[in-house]
């Protein structure tokens, strides 16, 4: 009887399992509908406004104008010079900056005495505009690329590390001290307890990078660039071509969805492995 009736418990569990998936899978489903549709609501009513001169198309240009413009820019063998040159600037930053925060982050959470002589400078760094330093920069590394990089490195690396140190010193000291009374040494205890329980607060880490890089390469294409998305920004405000603006608008949020996109699959992956 015990049998049967554990049998039949399972068979209960797994039918409600599979009501369950169904259901989040329904979910997902009407959540896509929804963004989508939503999003097809937004482009047509921009457009509309735009077409009844509701609002003068001038001011807010319109889809079908951000499509002429773009097929303007793919005609004149610009429009993927200036996607790249944005887009791999970006990427350099966010890596470098990526890099060099969880190096330093590392560094300070080993050695606290350091750590504590730091942080009142780490604070400051954090809080000072980046812009300011704009003509240092330039005068230090050069315009150009190296300018632009820096800049973006400069937006990223500190938030990188106060927040991934901030992450390290919340992981309980209680498992550090049975780590060690097991014989561990530092770098065991960083990759075993530390980086695995931070693993979350990395991810979250890099998609506020993700946002930061690009806003550092857009400001040092303002200060500095002959080519990039920036750089058609700063052209059409200051010759009034606000179709060329909010061209290049659109294209840093498809970019930028684009790679949030990649370092969401990357985050399935690491989760999944855990």
């Amino acid at each position: 009887m015990r049998t049967i009736r554990l049998k039949k418990q399972k068979i209960q569990g797994s039918i409600a399992h599979k009501k369950y998936v169904k259901r989040e899978k329904t979910k997902t489903i009407i959540i896509n509908i929804s963004r989508i549709s939503l999003l097809i609501l937004l482009l047509g009513s921009w457009e509309l406004i735009a077409s009844k001169n509701i609002v003068d198309p001038f001011i807010i240009s319109s889809p079908s104008r951000i499509v002429k413009q773009t097929i303007s820019l793919y005609e004149n063998g610009t429009l993927f010079l200036h996607i790249w040159t944005t887009l791999n600037e970006t990427i350099i930053a966010f890596a470098l900056s990526t890099i060099i925060g969880l190096a330093v982050a590392v560094l300070l959470y080993s050695m606290k005495f350091l750590h504590r002589i730091l942080e009142p400078y780490l604070v400051v760094l954090n809080s000072l505009p980046k812009i300011a330093l704009g003509p240092l920069i330039i005068i230090w590394v050069g315009i150009g690329t190296k300018a632009i990089v820096t800049m973006g490195i400069l937006i990223c690396v500190i938030i990188t590390i106060i927040n991934l140190l901030n992450s390290y010193l919340e992981v309980p000291a209680e498992k550090i001290m049975l780590l060690k009374s097991m014989g561990a040494n530092k770098f065991q205890i960083m990759t075993k307890l530390v980086f695995p329980a931070t693993l979350p607060n990395f991810i979250a880490t890099l998609k506020i990078n993700l946002g930061m890089a690009w806003v550092g390469v857009i400001m040092g294409e303002y200060l500095s660039s002959k080519a990039g998305l920036g750089y058609l920004l700063v052209y059409g405000g200051q010759v009034f071509k606000l179709d060329l603006v909010m061209t290049a608008i659109i294209i840093l949020c498809i970019l930028s969805a684009i790679m949030y996109g990649i370092i969401s699959i990357f985050e399935k992956i690491i989760t999944k492995g855990r």
